[in-house]
């Protein structure tokens, strides 16, 4: 992984009709896609049932552990 592709990379969503940007890594960008689609939900939806149970979690940070978790279950699955 280079350093140029480890700088989070910031992209607009829409969390229940509110526009907010979140930056990650293209890495995380690339498997919360994935992730998003292999559940047959849109980006923004994913993100916001994301945002719904982070607590006091950054949306970043939650997202990163969301994807995280997700590819941990994935490999022992």
């Amino acid at each position: 992984m280079s350093a140029r592709s480890a700088r989070p990379v910031k992209h607009s969503l829409t969390l229940r009709g509110h526009r907010t940007s979140v930056s990650l890594e293209e890495a995380f960008w690339t498997e919360f896609r994935k992730l998003a689609r292999s559940r047959g939900q849109s980006l923004n939806d994913l993100a916001a049932e994301i945002d719904a149970d982070r607590g006091d979690v950054g949306l970043a940070s939650a997202i990163r552990l969301h994807v995280l978790q997700a590819a941990l279950a994935a490999r022992s699955g």
